[in-house]
């Protein structure tokens, strides 16, 4: 009986030398120190337009529940942004090639254009 009684308080010793040393003794500002969140390494440059390279080298930070989400979220509203600009410059090209094709297509008013009339065989 004594015996079990040593080994119980033994482990209660170890147990709270073991609680102490991971939570830090009661000494600092809280159990574990703050560590410095992981950022973004190589963003997407702001001084050109994002390529698919850029998209494809991008990796985001973990954190503790997954991904940092003011990272995420500031690369997809940039590229959003950016797929924004290029959709309507496109409909612009695609209006103005579509507007200068027309006139083109169409014989100027006024001018008559004849076709050459059949050659009969003799």
């Amino acid at each position: 009986m004594v015996m079990f009684f040593f080994l119980v308080v033994a482990l209660a010793v170890v147990v709270a030398a073991v609680t102490l040393a991971v939570v830090g003794g009661g000494e600092g500002s809280g159990p574990l120190p703050e560590s410095a969140p992981q950022r973004l390494h190589d963003p997407l440059p702001p001084e050109r337009p994002v390529t698919r390279a850029d998209v494809d080298a991008l990796r985001f930070p973990l954190a503790a529940r997954g991904y940092r989400m003011a990272d995420v979220d500031d690369a997809l509203n940039r590229l959003a942004a950016e797929l924004a600009e290029r959709d309507a410059r496109i409909a612009d090209l695609e209006s103005a090639l579509a507007g200068a094709q027309a006139p083109a297509s169409h014989a100027a008013p006024g001018v008559s254009v004849e076709k050459p009339a059949p050659q009969e065989d003799r």
